[in-house]
């Protein structure tokens, strides 16, 4: 772990990262491509040591209130987040000056601010994205080693449910000869069911490989699943995107099952809810630094 300032904390799109890198470990992420220009070791975790400063200057200056997200690059329910507590800090800013919230995560830690959640959620809208990769509970300890399994996520997506919070799935990746059944599939859709989700997103039954994940994942594959690598290699060659064999059959099982669910399946359709902020009542903007004294 290791601190920075930063100038800014929003993106033009309202969306933040308050660490960088991340030790949860999944096998396929992307995060770790070169391309993202991080210059110290993944597992070496950026704290951005003035972002809740930043974030309320952000939220001071705009005009008009929209929804604030985070956990694009970087899961903010990383351990360390119980030890430093940005991600409770900066959903006070946001629930004091009256925005919206969504946060996509792996982990069931978020039920920590289930409080603070449920009050962005009364006066607008807080949308908890959930990433489901595998049914099976020892593959995911496998590929997503140290972060909340899928049993554990599911209980989490419940609790959310009960309380009023809308959630949304991720359904990926789904990784070539590992987790692209028809079993798999079906077996976290009924799990969304029963959670009572708003959507899923889906962007095709595969995975992205690029420089730098792409050797970090094939390393995995070596040390998990011997053979596996060679067997992408002659399949897949340096593709960036990688579709499963069974990619066609898989994504109408995929959205038959959800039009019978009655779940939304159009990602165009949930980003667009995403997005939409939403007020239920109006407030009054008080100061971060005034109310925690």
């Amino acid at each position: 772990m290791h601190y920075k300032q930063v100038k800014t904390i929003l993106s033009s799109n309202n969306g933040m990262n308050l660490y960088r890198g991340c030790s949860h470990g999944c096998i396929y992420c992307d995060s770790r491509s070169t391309c993202y220009h991080m210059d110290h070791d993944f597992e070496d975790i950026e704290v951005k040591a003035n972002a809740i400063e930043r974030l309320e200057q952000s939220l001071k200056r705009k005009r008009k209130k929209c929804m604030i997200g985070t956990g694009a690059m970087t899961d903010p329910y990383i351990p360390l987040e119980r030890q430093i507590g940005n991600v409770r800090k900066a959903l006070h800013v946001i629930d004091a000056y009256g925005f919206g919230f969504t946060v996509i995560t792996k982990s069931a830690q978020v039920l920590r601010d289930l409080d603070l959640l449920k009050k962005i959620n009364d006066k607008t809208k807080c949308v908890v994205q959930m990433t489901l990769t595998t049914y099976d509970e020892a593959l995911c300890r496998k590929i997503e080693p140290r972060v909340s399994t899928t049993q554990e996520r599911f209980v989490a997506l419940k609790r959310l449910r009960d309380v009023g919070i809308p959630t949304v799935v991720w359904l990926c990746p789904i990784l070539p000869f590992i987790n692209d059944t028809q079993e798999n599939i079906a077996g976290i859709l009924d799990l969304c069911d029963q959670a009572g989700v708003y959507g899923i997103i889906n962007f095709g039954m595969g995975l992205t490989l690029r420089e730098g994940n792409r050797e970090y994942f094939y390393r995995q594959l070596d040390r998990l699943f011997p053979g596996m690598k060679q067997k992408y290699i002659a399949m897949y060659g340096n593709r960036y995107v990688l579709n499963s064999p069974r990619h066609a059959p898989l994504m109408q099982f995929f959205h038959e099952s959800c039009d019978r669910y009655g779940i939304v399946h159009q990602n165009d359709q949930i980003f667009q809810y995403l997005k939409a902020f939403e007020e239920k009542t109006g407030q009054t903007q008080v100061s971060f630094f005034d109310i925690e004294g």
